[in-house]
C-alpha cells in the first residue's frame, strides 16, 4: 500500500514476516492442543512434519537474515551502487535462495533423524519436538546423522552467522568513519532494528542448538528457551521493526490516518 516501502530491505522483511508467522504455526496448535486437552501424544507422521516444518523454517531464517545483513552492509558502504547491485532480480534469486537451502537442509536432517530406529522410551520433556531429543530416543548408532547435524548446524549454521557477523564489522567500520554525531545516530538508526532481531535470534537459537545432538539430553533442558526462540521471538520481530523504523510507523499513520478520512467523508 506504501510506495516508499517498495524497496529491496521492505522486500526481504516482509519474507521475515511470512517467517515470524509460519514458524509458531507449526507447534504452538499443538502445545495448545496438549495443554487444553487431555490428548498429550502425537502422531508418527504429525511428528515429522513438525520436525520438517520447523527445522526448515528456522533454517530458513538464519539465512534471510545473513541475506538481510548483506543488504545493510551494501545499503551503508556501496550506496551509490545500491540499486544496480540491489535489483528486484537479485531480491526475489537471493529471497527464494533461503528458502530452498532452508527447506533442502530441513529434508536432509528429517530424512536421516527417521531412518533411525527408536526403541527407547516415546516421552519427550518439550514442548515441541525437535532433532536432538529424537536422536536421543534412538537406540542406533548416531555417526550419520552427528554428520549430517555436523554439514548443516557447523557448515551452514557457522557460514551464515559469518556472512552476517563480518558484513556488521564493515557496516560498524563505516559508521565510525562518519564525521558528525549526527550522521552516526542516523547510520546506526538504520541498522538498529535488523542488529536486535539478529541478536535476539542468534541468542536463542545458541542456548537450544548449540550442543551435541547425541548427548542424550534435551538441548535447553529447561522448556524456556526453546518456547522463547520458537515462539516469542517470532511474535517480537514484528513490533521491534515497527517501533523502531521511522518509515514503517509513517507509512501506518498515514494508512490510518487515511482510512479514518474516508470514514469522515462517508
Amino acid at each position: 500500500m506504501e510506495r516508499k516501502l517498495c524497496t529491496p530491505t521492505y522486500y526481504f522483511l516482509s519474507s521475515l514476516s511470512l517467517l515470524d508467522i509460519f514458524c509458531p504455526s507449526a507447534t504452538v496448535p499443538k502445545i495448545l492442543d496438549n495443554l487444553f486437552t487431555v490428548n498429550h501424544s502425537i502422531s508418527f507422521l504429525g511428528c515429522a512434519l513438525q520436525v520438517y516444518f520447523l527445522v526448515a523454517l528456522v533454517g530458513t531464517e538464519f539465512f534471510l537474515l545473513s541475506v538481510m545483513a548483506c543488504d545493510q552492509y551494501v545499503a551503508m558502504c556501496l550506496p551509490l551502487r545500491y540499486n544496480l547491485i540491489m535489483t528486484e532480480a537479485h531480491c526475489a534469486l537471493l529471497t527464494a535462495g533461503t528458502w530452498a537451502a532452508g527447506f533442502l537442509n530441513s529434508l536432509l536432517h528429517t530424512v536421516s533423524t527417521f531412518c533411525l530406529s527408536f526403541c527407547k522410551s516415546n516421552r519427550i520433556n518439550q514442548y515441541y519436538l525437535d532433532i536432538p531429543l529424537l536422536v536421543s530416543l534412538s537406540c542406533s548408532s548416531k555417526s550419520l546423522i552427528d554428520m549430517v547435524v555436523f554439514v548443516g548446524r557447523e557448515i551452514l549454521g557457522i557460514g551464515a552467522f559469518l556472512t552476517t557477523f563480518i558484513s556488521y564489522i564493515y557496516i560498524v567500520s563505516a559508521i565510525l568513519k562518519i564525521q558528525s554525531v549526527e550522521g552516526k545516530c542516523k547510520a546506526f538508526t538504520i541498522c538498529a532494528s535488523h542488529l536486535l532481531v539478529v541478536c535476539l535470534f542468534y541468542g536463542t537459537a545458541t542456548f537450544t542448538y548449540m550442543q551435541p545432538s547425541s548427548s542424550g539430553h534435551s538441548p535447553a533442558g529447561h522448556g524456556l528457551i526453546p518456547m522463547l526462540h520458537g515462539v516469542i521471538t517470532p511474535m517480537l520481530n514484528p513490533v521491534i521493526y515497527s517501533l523502531r523504523t521511522r518509515e514503517v510507523k509513517g507509512a501506518v499513520s498515514r494508512v490510518f490516518c487515511h482510512g479514518a478520512c474516508l470514514q469522515e467523508t462517508q
